[in-house]
Formats: C-alpha cells, sequence, structure tokens
C-alpha cells in the first residue's frame, strides 16, 4: 500500500468517528460524557464491548502467540466466559444498587477515605499502563504501514494517534464511545474473517477442510498438562476467571460501558450475549493464528522474530491489498476501541474519585478537559517508554503488570464482600502496596522455593489472596 492510501484510509476512518461524536453529544448535558445518560441499548453496548475488551492486543498478538504457546489461551478464555458470568451475577446488581458512577465509591462505603483512594489509585496505574501497552500495537503498525516511510519518528506517530482519540472523545466520552465501539468491532471482524478466507482460498482450502487443518495442526495443542509450566490448564483456567473479575468487573473502563444501560437487567443481557461473543471471536483469532504459521509454511516465508509483528507482516506484504486496507482498519478499529474507552475511564475515576468533583456543576466540565488532555500526555510518554524496554510479545506483557497492579483490587473487593468485618482504614494504603512486592519476591524466588513451580496468569490470584490476608490482620476485633 501506498502512504497516500494509507493515509487516506485513516483521515476516512477518523472522519467518520468524529461524524459519530458529534450526532450523540447534540443533546449532551455534564452528565453525559461520565453515564451516558444511562439510555444505551443492551445489544449496543454488548456488541462494542467484543472490540473493546479484545483490543488491539487480541488483533495482533494473540495469533503470532499461537506460535509460542499453541492454543493454551483458549483455557485461558474460557476462565475469562467464566469470569464474566460471575461478574453478572454478583457485581453488576451491587453496583446499579448503590447507583455508582465511579464503581471505586464502594470502597468508601464499606471501608472508608483510605481504602476509596488506595482503590481507586491502583486502577488508574492499571489502567494507564495497560491502554498504552495496547496503543503501542497499532502506533507500531501505522509506523510500518505510513509513517516511517514518510519520515516520521515513533514518537510523532504515537502523538498523532492519541491526539485523533482525544478529538472525538473529549465532549461525548462514554455516550460516544457506546456507538464509536460497535463500528470499530465491526471492522475488527471484517478484517479477520477476510483474511481467514484469503488463507483458505490460496490454500485451496474448503470450508472444512479449513477446520480438519487448524484442528490437525500441532499449534492447535489446547490443554498442557505440565504442572511447572506457568500454561498448565489448571492454572489458565482459574487465573482468566481472577484476571476476568478484576479487569473487567473491577475495572471502570469497561464497568462504565455496562452502567450506560438502563437498568440491571438490560446490563445483565448485554453480559450474557457479550461473553458468548467474546468466545468465539477469541476462537476465531486463534484459528487465524495457526493459518497464519501454516501460510508461511507452504509459501516459504521467513516470518518475523517477533510474534507481534506477524499478522502485520503477511497482511501488508502477502494478501493483497484489499485484506492490507482491511487489516490496517481493523488493527485500527480493535486498538481504539479499547483506548479510547480507557481514556474516558481514567478521566472519570480521577474526577470522581481522587478530586472528588461533582459531575452535575457546569465548572467540573473545565476541570475535566484539563484532565483529558493530562492523561493523554501520559499515556504518551509511557509507550514510549515501553517501545525502549520492551522484548516480549504484548498480551504477556499486559497480564504479567495486571498480575502485580489488580492484585490489590482483588483483595479489597473480595474482602468487602465475602466477610462482614471492618478494618482499620489507614492501614489499607501498606496492605495493598506490600501485596503486589511480596507476590512479586514469591514468583522471582519460585522455582527454588515451590520445587521448580512456575507463575502463570494465576499471579494475580496469589496477590490478592496476599492483601485479603493482610485485610485479615488488620480488621477490627
Amino acid at each position: 500500500m501506498t502512504p497516500v492510501l494509507v493515509i487516506s484510509i485513516i483521515l476516512i476512518y477518523f472522519a467518520i468517528l468524529i461524524t459519530i461524536a458529534h450526532l450523540t453529544t447534540r443533546k449532551s448535558t455534564d452528565q453525559t460524557f461520565y453515564t451516558g445518560d444511562r439510555k444505551s441499548p443492551w445489544y449496543l453496548v454488548a456488541f462494542g464491548m467484543t472490540g473493546a475488551s479484545l483490543s488491539g492486543v487480541t488483533f495482533i498478538s494473540v495469533p503470532g502467540e499461537t506460535g509460542n504457546t499453541a492454543c493454551t489461551y483458549l483455557i485461558f478464555v474460557l476462565g475469562n466466559a467464566v469470569g464474566y458470568l460471575l461478574i453478572s451475577k454478583y457485581l453488576l446488581p451491587l453496583f446499579y444498587k448503590l447507583k455508582l458512577v465511579s464503581i471505586y465509591t464502594y470502597l468508601k462505603e464499606r471501608f472508608g477515605l483510605a481504602s476509596y483512594k488506595t482503590g481507586a489509585a491502583f486502577f488508574l496505574i492499571s489502567q494507564t499502563i495497560g491502554a498504552s501497552f495496547r496503543l503501542f500495537l497499532v502506533a507500531c503498525v501505522l509506523q510500518l504501514a505510513f509513517f516511517e516511510t514518510a519520515g516520521l519518528p515513533f514518537a510523532a506517530t504515537v502523538a498523532i494517534t492519541i491526539l485523533l482519540i482525544w478529538v472525538y472523545t473529549f465532549k461525548g466520552g462514554i455516550k460516544t464511545i457506546v456507538f464509536t465501539d460497535t463500528l470499530q468491532t465491526l471492522f475488527m471482524l471484517m478484517a479477520v474473517i477476510t483474511t481467514i478466507f484469503i488463507i483458505a482460498h490460496s490454500l485451496d482450502l474448503s470450508f472444512t477442510g479449513m477446520i480438519d487443518t487448524i484442528i490437525s495442526h500441532p499449534y492447535a495443542k489446547a490443554i498442557d498438562w505440565d504442572w511447572q509450566s506457568s500454561h498448565h490448564f489448571l492454572k489458565q483456567f482459574t487465573a482468566g476467571i481472577a484476571i476476568t473479575i478484576v479487569m473487567n468487573g473491577l475495572d471502570q473502563n469497561i464497568m462504565q460501558k455496562n452502567l450506560t444501560c438502563k437498568n440491571t437487567k438490560e446490563s445483565q443481557k448485554n453480559m450474557h450475549w457479550f461473553t458468548l461473543s467474546f468466545v468465539l471471536t477469541n476462537m476465531l483469532f486463534l484459528g487465524l493464528g495457526i493459518l497464519l504459521y501454516k501460510y508461511a509454511e507452504v509459501n516459504n516465508i521467513d516470518l518475523p522474530k517477533r510474534t507481534d509483528e506477524i499478522y502485520a507482516f503477511l497482511a501488508l506484504n502477502h494478501f493483497g491489498l484489499a485484506a492490507g486496507i482491511l487489516f490496517l482498519l481493523g488493527i485500527t478499529a480493535a486498538a481504539y476501541s479499547s483506548a479510547d474507552s480507557a481514556l474516558t475511564a481514567l478521566t472519570t475515576s480521577f474526577c470522581i474519585d481522587i478530586l472528588g468533583l461533582d459531575i452535575n456543576k457546569h465548572e467540573t466540565k473545565r476541570k475535566k478537559t484539563y484532565i483529558h488532555i493530562g492523561f493523554s500526555l501520559l499515556m504518551f510518554f509511557v509507550i514510549i517508554l515501553f517501545k525502549e524496554i520492551n522484548d516480549s510479545s504484548v498480551v504477556s506483557s499486559i497480564f504479567k503488570i495486571a498480575g502485580y497492579t489488580y492484585g490489590p483490587l482483588l483483595g479489597l473487593y473480595a474482602f468487602g464482600m465475602f466477610t462482614k468485618r471492618k478494618v482499620n482504614d489507614k492501614f489499607i494504603p501498606i496492605v495493598c502496596i506490600l501485596s503486589p512486592i511480596l507476590s512479586y519476591i514469591i514468583n522471582t524466588n519460585a522455582i527454588g522455593w515451590l520445587n521448580g513451580y512456575r507463575f502463570g496468569f494465576e499471579l494475580l490470584i496469589l496477590n490478592g489472596l496476599i492483601c485479603f490476608i493482610g485485610l485479615w490482620m488488620i480488621r477490627k476485633r
């Protein structure tokens, strides 16, 4: 693809998003940015959440990762599905009952001010890092497809990428995102399905032949029986449940969308249908990963060493113009569908949880704009730093970081919901800081201390358990 074609596609795409932003904010109020006026149709939220939850990480990293860990990620996804059902049953009714805008307000009512601020702070750290990592992927693809040829540095690519997000989210916030996520999910799925059929046609495979090729491939292995492996199926499944609960159920980014539905029943309906589409779409990505490697093997193509670059490399250089255009739209849509809502959630949480602003007051609007800009700049610097220090796949990096930063949130909510004990609120920040530190020490020495055991994504559970024990130790008698 020529640079002119690439930039034209991107400009048209964002013109559509900005048009949607304009149409959805014509009758907006000061609360629209935070709550979407609680009028979002559940089916739009469900479809849009598919793209937001998968993000550019799934789009780019998961297909390539099949070359490293086969389809063991599928067990993790099945654990995710159980986690979503638990969120629907227990967390959504609680949050609607309390009429929360920020879900961390629950911690203030349950424990106290220190707990509330600590939980919000851990979310802000986790979401800033996670959203930046996801956006890093689309910046890399745009750099490869256009900006590198144009002679622009990577930092300029990142700056332009974040600026475009800010333009269409600063006014409408979560209401705009519910609608733009729907469009972005559609582009993402079109890109993947088209790529699969292009590969099948190139390899002269019928539909059943394609399924047989995927199932019979060595990378189709989904269950790892080695208990010492970080990808052991039981570790993957339990970690999938825990990570979903904290990275979705205890995450302002995802729950803010759920809370834009009219009531608890519609929000739960949204979650159930979303869970089904989430599992099926991930299976689609894993199948695509196997087909990418099969295509390269048949055509004797030397693939990039970094697995995150494999899909982009083949789509932009070997699958033809139409596939390249759809890939570019797909990765842009996938990355932006999570990054835009993350930026909105960060702004919401900082305004409400840290600054304690009243969203009903008009003067809050000006402060919200400055905070929105501030988090945009922060994400820019995190992406630049990540590029310099990262040497593994982004999907692995995200869940590794989540194991440390979301653990205290898991401990806080578990203790709050499953016990009736009060705690000494002033000591909660100490417990929440110590739990990831102790988790890191145990993880670093696990092989020697635990007879060769390696922690995978289940590190989050250990972190949450340590936090839970710490809260029990500072309980009031």
